[in-house]
């Protein structure tokens, strides 16, 4: 049976990650969307809440723990505003969503955040932080940078991510069955 690759979709805050890896999940059931917001909030994988920067101190060694039988068995789709705090070997494929300024700023302000929070998360997509995290921390062929800024782009995005996908498994496919005969 060919495993299905694990996908990091990584991007600063209202880049559409969620809403692209819950796209390509619902096209690729075999695909589980792991949003890493939802499961350190849902499994308490954190040391506790930063007043400040209104977010949770995450506990890395515990989240990572939690995620190593999913990302053994593939067929994940990993949700995080970061690229650098999984190992390397976890990821086929790592997607970097980016968003224009002018479209991103309206998104975070919807979303509440105070002006510190708007400002450190504009700060990190114009100084494209997220995408040279990856760079740094995956091998150069895996990572991919997509441009997020509507609907078009998320079903652009997620027809590339889809095809990609299926590509890879046709050549594991192709890999196992050489390796057997």
């Amino acid at each position: 049976m060919v495993r299905f690759p694990n996908i990091l979709v990584a991007g600063t805050p209202g880049t559409g990650k969620s809403a692209t890896a819950m796209a390509v999940a619902s096209q690729l059931p075999q695909m589980s969307h792991v949003e890493i917001g939802a499961l350190v909030r849902d499994k308490q994988l954190h040391d506790g809440w930063d007043d400040e920067l209104q977010c949770y101190i995450l506990d890395e060694d515990r989240i990572c723990d939690e995620l190593e039988e999913t990302m053994e068995r593939g067929g994940a789709l990993v949700d995080f505003h970061g690229a650098d705090l999984f190992p390397e070997r976890w990821f086929d494929l790592v997607v970097v969503l980016r968003t224009d300024n002018g479209v991103l700023y309206p998104r975070l302000e919807k979303r509440g955040y105070s002006q510190r929070k708007l400002a450190e998360n504009m700060e990190a997509e114009i100084m494209q932080v997220v995408l040279d995290e990856a760079r740094g921390a995956y091998r150069e062929e895996i990572v991919v940078e997509l441009t997020s800024n509507d609907i078009e782009g998320l079903e652009s995005n997620v027809a590339r991510i889809v095809a990609w996908i299926n590509e890879w498994c046709a050549n594991e496919a192709a890999t196992q069955r050489a390796t057997t005969t």
